[in-house]
Formats: structure tokens, C-alpha cells, sequence
């Protein structure tokens, strides 16, 4: 009611302003153009405010016009029978437009609330399609629905045998009665019933908690309720609140399925890995033992040279090195995967690392010539052991993908804030189908069978050891042939520190 005085007092004062005119400076005395006037006040009036206002108002002109323009002037009494008629007849209809205006503005209002609520729905779904996590799917879920309808408490209540997990959204936070939640669920369990005037499926209920009203609607999956929505705040039409439960129950599906699907991923994933990883220890546990044993029974041997026994020892500490390297590729792969890698950071120059990697795989490089380049003098700051264990995979990675007569380029640069490491080899390069799954852990590649052995773990070590020092690793085809890996590793630079002269 405060709230509309101004209005009241504004409809008044022009019906007044009207017949000041009329009267003290137009002049103006017939009846119909003072009638017409007053009535276009009152249709104004009806147009912008509530329909009472308009009604005041049209008692008002219906004063003023007996007043002042209908004889005898200046009393509220009526000489001329017809004149009661076309007093009747004005208040007549200035009291219907008022109602037609007042409903069509109600109607339009309506309209745009509609409106408004549908535009609220459209957000919210389009909320729900850009959930992705589906841990918090529940919680975001009621802070969406707090946030796009406006509301100061929302909670999802889904019942968990004989508790109820409720997750809250909105400004607001109440303790809702878990006993009015499991009455008012085992309600929606017994009927589906329809409210055509609601325009809502039954089974809407009330609480009142810390003084607010909370409104309780029931969440269906179809025929079936998975819960309860409870709201409180601003009002929200039944019809609005059911619409909204049903698009939050397919979010609670959509979440639930994400889930599953998820749990049926890292399965289809963790069988994936052990298949990979039995095969490929399979295969590369079964060639350097069966050469080991080859080697063994050659060296019993009595009639084996000096020099043919030299060659067998060669070849079983070959393929000792070999079966050691591969279980240190196990051994890495489980501390990266356990988190057990940190990174120990100290100066050193970068030919430090390359000399470090390069001793690393020795045994696989074997005669193969390494071009070592290094563009600066520079001494960084970083873990040497991880950054040179991973560059020793790309090392050997090149040496099993590369022709033997070929010579491996290692070129380090040096920068303000990182150091870059280069391995380019001279083989067929990667195929367009490998490069986007080249460090995914056991992925040999699809032309796997018609190359050298290997188990597919070094490029996945090589990366998860950079990621302990915040660096990178990337592979990319040469124009003129062959392949090139890059490790990016942020590190500081500073100049090495003079010698100290001797005497």
C-alpha cells in the first residue's frame, strides 16, 4: 500500500490539474470534451497501476465532473435527470476500461514472468550440460538452481537407505527435519496424480523451518521419485517448481551416468594397461632371456675360442643391461604413478645432462654417433637427474626408430626462464595416427609389429618425469625427413663463475 501512494497521489493530482484547466484558464464547459478528458486520466492511470488506483481515480474524476461541469455548478447535486444518466454512464465506463486495462496489463505481466521463468529453465539446462565433474554434480547442481531462479535456500535430497545426503545451494542455510522429508517421500511413492489448474504432478508439500516456508516438490525420473527439491525465498509458481524438479532429476541421471561411465572407463583402461603390460613384458622378457640362456649353454663349451667366449660374455651382459633397463622402467613408472618423484634443483651446465643421458643408454646406443650442440655457456637451475633421465628415453627411443649408419642430434638452448632440449633422428618419422597417442603409456605405435621391441613406457616416463619439474615434451615430424623431440624444462640461467688463477 506505501508503495503505491505516489501513484494514488499522482492520479489524483492530475484529475485535478485537468479541471483546474478546464475551469480557471481553457474555460471549457461541455460536458462530453470534459467527460472524454477525464476518462483518457483514467485509462492512463489503469494502464501503468493497480486496479484499485484506477478505481480512486475514476471516483475522483466522477466527483469533479458533478462538481464542476454538470448543473448546477459547485454542488454535488443533479437538476437534470439526464445529466445522472451521463454521470452513470461515465462512471460506468471508466470502471470497465479501468478492469480491461488492469487485466491486460496482468496478462502481459504474466506474460513476461512466463517468459522470464522459461528463460530461467533454458539456463539452468544448459548449466546441467556443462557439468562435467561428476563428484560435485549434486552441490553445483542446487547452486545453480539457487542462482538462476533467484532463490535464498535450495537443498537435493535424495534418500540413502534410512538417511537422506541433502546438498544445499542459495544465501540461506536450514536444518530441514529429516522425518518431514521421509513423510512427504513415502507420500510421493504411493500416487501420480495431475493438477490441471496447478498445472503439477502431486505430492508438493510445506515445511516451515527457522521461520521461512520451504517448499518440498518431488524429483521423477518418469513415474519413478529419486527425491525431493526443497526451495524457500522468492515465490515460484507450482507449475514452474515442477518443470524445475524435473529438469534437476535429469541432472541427477546425467550425473549418475557420468559416473558410471567413468567407473566403466578407468576399468576399460586398467585392462587395457595390464593386457599392454603383460604383453609387452611378455615379449620383451622372453628375447633377452632366451639369448641370456643361448649364451650360457654356448659358454659350457669346450671348444669355444677366446675370442667366441668374449663375444657370448658381450652378449648376456648386453641383454642383463637390457632386462635391468626395463625394470627400471617399471620401477619409474610406479613412483610416478605413487607421486614418489621430487624434484632436486641445483646448478649444473647443460653437456652435464646430455653426458649423463647418453651413459644412461649406453648399451643401446652403441657404436651409433651422437652430434652434441650446445648453444650456450650458461649454467642452469635444475633437477639434472630427472631432466637427463628423461632425455635418456628419447635418446634410446631415436636409437630403436632410427637407421644404425644414421647420427642422433642432441642440441641444448638456453633461455631467461627454461631450458631446451633437442633429440633429432634421421628414421621414418611419426605416422599422423601416432602423434596425438605418442606418450600415452604402452602405445607402441600401430605399425608396432614392424619394428624393433619394446614396451611402449619410455616417452610416458620421460613426460611424467618433466612433469615433477613443471616442464614439457613434445614430438613433431622434420621437413627433410626423420623426427624431433623437445623437452622444456623452466629453469634459471646465470653465467658460470671464473676460474680461480693459480700461482
Amino acid at each position: 500500500m506505501a508503495r503505491d501512494a505516489p501513484r494514488v497521489i499522482g492520479a489524483v493530482t492530475g484529475v485535478g490539474l485537468v479541471t483546474l484547466a478546464y475551469v480557471r484558464w481553457l474555460g471549457v464547459t461541455n460536458s462530453t470534451t470534459v467527460a472524454l478528458t477525464f476518462l483518457l486520466v483514467v485509462l492512463v492511470v489503469a494502464a501503468t497501476s493497480r486496479l484499485w488506483i484506477a478505481v480512486v481515480t475514476s471516483v475522483a474524476a466522477m466527483i469533479c465532473f458533478n462538481f464542476f461541469f454538470l448543473p448546477p455548478f459547485g454542488t454535488l447535486s443533479i437538476a437534470d435527470p439526464q445529466n445522472w444518466v451521463a454521470l452513470f454512464a461515465f462512471l460506468a465506463v471508466s470502471l470497465v476500461a479501468s478492469n480491461l486495462s488492469s487485466v491486460a496489463r496482468a496478462r502481459a505481466q504474466e506474460a513476461l514472468a512466463r517468459r522470464d521463468e522459461v528463460a530461467r529453465l533454458f539456463d539452468l539446462s544448459r548449466d546441467v550440460l556443462l557439468m562435467t565433474d561428476s563428484r560435485e554434480a549434486i552441490a553445483l547442481l542446487a547452486r545453480f538452481i539457487a542462482r538462476r531462479f533467484d532463490l535464498d535456500y535450495v537443498a537435493i535430497c535424495l534418500p540413502r537407505l534410512a538417511e537422506w545426503d541433502v546438498h544445499e545451494g542459495g544465501a540461506l542455510s536450514i536444518a530441514l527435519d529429516p522425518h518431514e522429508l521421509t513423510v512427504a517421500y513415502a507420500g510421493v511413492e504411493s500416487t501420480l496424480e495431475f493438477d490441471a489448474r496447478e498445472r503439477t504432478y502431486g505430492g508438493h508439500r510445506t515445511m516451515v523451518r527457522d521461520g521461512l516456508t520451504v517448499r518440498l516438490v518431488p524429483l521423477r525420473l518418469g513415474t519413478k521419485p529419486v527425491g525431493l527439491l526443497a526451495a524457500a525465498g522468492r515465490p515460484v509458481e507450482p507449475g514452474t517448481l515442477d518443470a524445475l524438479a524435473g529438469v534437476a532429476a535429469i541432472a541427477i541421471e546425467r550425473a549418475q551416468f557420468l559416473e558410471e561411465r567413468k567407473t566403466a572407463e578407468l576399468a576399460r583402461q586398467s585392462e587395457e594397461l595390464k593386457s599392454a603390460l603383460l604383453a609387452s613384458l611378455g615379449h620383451d622378457l622372453r628375447t633377452p632371456l632366451t639369448a641370456i640362456r643361448i649364451a650360457a649353454s654356448n659358454l659350457q663349451a669346450s671348444w669355444l675360442s677366446d675370442t667366441d667366449r668374449r663375444e657370448q660374455s658381450e652378449l648376456v651382459l648386453t641383454e642383463v643391461e637390457r632386462l635391468t633397463r626395463l625394470f627400471q622402467n617399471i620401477l619409474e613408472m610406479a613412483r610416478i604413478d605413487a607421486g614418489g618423484v621430487a624434484a632436486e634443483r641445483r646448478w649444473v651446465h647443460p653437456s652435464e645432462i646430455i653426458e649423463a643421458a647418453r651413459a644412461q643408454v649406453e648399451h643401446t646406443l652403441g657404436s651409433r654417433s651422437i652430434d652434441v650442440s650446445v648453444e650456450s655457456d650458461r649454467l642452469v637451475r635444475l633437477d639434472p637427474r630427472l631432466t637427463a633421465a628423461a632425455l635418456s628415453h628419447l635418446l634410446e627411443n631415436a636409437a630403436q626408430h632410427a637407421p644404425a649408419s644414421s647420427a642422433i642430434a642432441v642440441r641444448g638452448t638456453v633461455s631467461a626462464d627454461e631450458l631446451t632440449l633437442t633429440v633429432r633422428d634421421h628414421g621414418p618419422g611419426i605416422s599422423p595416427m601416432d602423434l596425438p597417442r605418442l606418450f600415452e603409456r604402452f602405445y607402441r605405435g600401430a605399425d608396432a609389429k614392424k619394428r624393433v621391441s619394446g614396451t611402449g613406457m619410455g616417452l610416458a616416463i620421460a613426460r611424467g618425469l618433466l612433469a615433477v619439474e613443471q616442464g614439457r615434451v613434445w614430438a613433431e615430424n622434420c621437413p627433410d625427413g626423420g623426427a624431433q623431440f623437445t623437452i622444456a624444462v623452466p629453469a634459471d640461467s646465470k653465467d658460470p663463475e671464473p676460474e680461480a688463477s693459480t700461482s
